[in-house]
């Protein structure tokens, strides 16, 4: 059996899919822009010196969510797709999946970001096996600002991928192959558990790393960041 793995944001994607729609989110929602757009960029700073306050970042993220009715949440997101998303999926990053779907590989699209808003863009590259953060829901149906089980950053990656496998009877450490995309240092974990770990687009922490350990560097989208 064969695992090709793929991050989303600044891998798949050249922007980030979070803050995207988090900043969408607040426009249509007619919230404070200067107060929530400082907060993302402290949340941002702090991920990119691998610093990144997890629980913060998610009881913030979530919590926008937990604001608004479901209803208008789909709505709003249909037009985040098609004005955000689309334009931003490009041919290598689905040319790089066309390869290892055609090769036979299990695939799985791997990120922080919360599944709510990246089931869509799952579907757009073709994937459909999506490991994300769960949004919890109360009695209604609606958003209630928690999430469910276990968070997709850092060491959560990697167990999320171990659960996904095991539902497939698999274990990640007898696969004949598997590969890892991702742009961030703070995907590490996973990277060191894959048999090919694949820089792709890195940020500077990840590509150091890279060059130290011999690993290849992609870059689908033009020069490195």
């Amino acid at each position: 059996m064969k695992l090709a793995l793929f991050d989303l944001d600044h891998t798949l994607l050249p922007i980030d899919s979070s803050d995207t729609w988090n900043r969408h989110l607040v426009g249509v929602g007619q919230l404070d822009a200067a107060a929530h757009n400082a907060r993302l960029q402290e949340f941002g700073a702090g991920y990119h010196a691998g610093r990144f306050d997890v629980d913060g970042y998610l009881a913030y993220t979530l919590g926008l969510l937990a604001r608004f009715p479901r209803a208008d949440l789909e709505r709003w997101r249909e037009r985040f797709v098609a004005e955000h998303i689309a334009p931003n999926v490009r041919d290598e990053a689905l040319d790089l999946i066309d390869r290892h779907r055609r090769d036979g590989a299990l695939l799985a699209l791997v990120t922080g970001t919360n599944r709510f808003v990246t089931a869509p863009i799952a579907a757009l590259f073709d994937i459909d096996n999506l490991l994300a953060v769960e949004p919890g829901r109360g009695a209604d149906g609606e958003f209630d600002g928690s999430f469910v089980g276990d968070h997709t950053y850092r060491d959560g990656k990697v167990r999320a991928v171990e659960r996904f496998l095991a539902t497939h009877g698999l274990r990640l450490d007898e696969l004949e192959d598997s590969v890892f995309y991702s742009d961030s240092i703070n995907d590490l974990p996973l990277l060191e558990r894959v048999r090919r770990p694949v820089v792709t687009n890195g940020d500077a922490g990840l590509r150091q790393v890279a060059a130290q350990r011999g690993w290849p560097m992609l870059e689908l989208f033009g020069a490195a960041r």
